[in-house]
């Protein structure tokens, strides 16, 4: 038996007998291959596979090696893969160098990634299938002999089995915009300013001198409930409507038709709860069926796949880049992502998401705006206003960040406040331009921020 040949393998706990788990190698070793060959074939692979996805540890973790050296700018092939593997006491593990290069000899071409890598992600699917199974029969057994409630069991029996067949990957996870307010329509019915992409304040355009330019990280920050996804969303309005900008949002937080809901109501001025119900008047169906017509056609693409490393953002703006054009990204919110590599803790981490943010920007050439939570600093402060140093879990961010716009609302901490209505935008770094607070109006039952007026 080579090296390229199957290992004998079987499930541990089959209840009938003992089995080869399903997998394809030559799949695998395909997928490996194409990543060797292509820089391409890495982004179209990681949109549909992680390490954990392949049968072979071996393959895992050279799979890890690749995408963390692409990520780092890294060039790869397969000389510059062995040196990594070796370099972090993998390579004997994976078999050696000669097996690495043999990877290159199992595809002859990388167009195919993609293909080979949901052929892998399906037979991950159904081990992750099998092993559920067995849980569930174990729980069934347990039972059986006086262990936990059976109404309890049959709750763990569905959400093991739910966990086991639900792959957030496997499906299209950008919705345009066009799609959505069909689907939006159906829901409800039932039940550029110079140089860069505009703030979505006047006084901001003015700090920044014509907006967010590309490249840049930009960080929008608060405490829950002051609204920096209602922020973030009025950028992507300004940007996508106003502008006619390509836009892609990544909620890793919110559905794309929560998210299509908070862009509706903004726009159309119709508030969250009379979407939400349904109960409309007819003048208020024409004023949301106008409001679709004049944002038709925007190049607004949506994307909520729960898989949160940079490495898969990084490969599905790339793709609507490559497919659409891309202007702006928009990532809500920091917190929720995963860096992709092994750190020693939640700090380290945060810092390696927060480079491989700026480094994303700078690739693709667009300023990319991301929400970020604050800790409590603000709430033990008698005015409440947050500070940079309350950014969560970890002083990188505020290093990266070319911008960070820190949200404070009076209101949200005092109901009776005379300013209850007004929300301050604090420009507490702007790399390239003065720092200021902005200040504008709440209209949060219309999710959305307006310009400031005083009379």
């Amino acid at each position: 038996m080579t090296d390229l040949e199957a290992r004998p393998d079987a499930v541990d706990g089959d209840p009938f007998e003992r089995r080869t788990a399903p997998h394809d190698l030559m799949a695998e070793q395909s997928v490996l291959g194409g990543m060797l060959m292509s820089r391409d074939a890495i982004g179209d692979v990681v949109d549909v596979i992680t390490a954990a996805d392949f049968y072979q540890p071996r393959h895992g973790l050279i799979f890890d090696a690749i995408v963390d050296m692409d990520a780092n700018r890294i060039p790869v092939d397969a000389v510059s893969v062995v040196a990594r593997l070796m370099d972090d006491g993998d390579l004997v593990k994976v078999g050696g160098g000669p097996y690495v290069h043999d990877l290159l000899h199992a595809v002859p071409t990388a167009a195919n990634a993609a293909w080979y890598a949901r052929i892998v992600a399906e037979r991950a699917q159904l081990r992750r299938l099998i092993e559920a199974g067995t849980q569930i029969v174990q729980y069934g057994f347990g039972g059986g002999q006086g262990g936990r409630d059976v109404a309890d069991l049959v709750d763990l029996a569905q959400k093991t089995l739910h966990e086991a067949t639900v792959d957030v990957r496997a499906r299209s996870t950008a919705v345009s915009w066009d799609d959505l307010t069909a689907r939006l329509l159906e829901t409800i019915e039932n039940g550029t300013v110079y140089g860069g992409i505009s703030t979505g304040l006047q006084e901001g355009d003015e700090l920044t001198s014509g907006g967010f330019k590309p490249g840049e990280l930009i960080l929008v920050a608060g405490r829950p409930g002051i609204g920096k996804s209602v922020y973030c969303i009025d950028i992507v309005r300004r940007a996508a409507f106003k502008d006619r900008k390509a836009v892609a949002v990544f909620s890793l937080e919110m559905s794309v038709e929560e998210l299509g809901l908070r862009i509706a109501a903004a726009e159309t001025r119709l508030d969250m709860d009379t979407l939400k119900s349904g109960e409309m008047t007819p003048a208020e169906m024409t004023r949301l069926m106008e409001g679709f017509d004049r944002l038709h056609k925007a190049r607004l693409y949506l994307d909520d796949n729960a898989v949160s490393t940079v490495a898969t953002i990084r490969a599905r703006a790339r793709r609507i880049q490559q497919e659409h054009g891309l202007d702006l990204v928009v990532i809500d919110y920091l917190q929720l992502m995963k860096s992709g590599r092994k750190t020693q803790n939640r700090t380290e981490e945060v810092g390696d998401i927060s480079r491989d943010l700026k480094l994303l920007a700078k690739e693709i050439g667009v300023p990319v705006v991301v929400a970020a939570q604050l800790n409590r600093g603000p709430e033990q402060r008698a005015d409440k206003r947050p500070y940079p140093s309350d950014l969560r879990e970890s002083g990188s961010l505020e290093q990266d960040a070319d911008v960070i716009i820190l949200l404070h609302r009076e209101g949200h901490y005092d109901k009776e406040s005379p300013k209850g209505a007004e929300a301050e935008f604090n420009f507490a770094k702007n790399r390239h331009g003065a720092t200021d607070t902005v200040t504008a109006i709440a209209q949060l039952h219309l999710s959305r921020f307006v310009d400031y007026h005083p009379d």
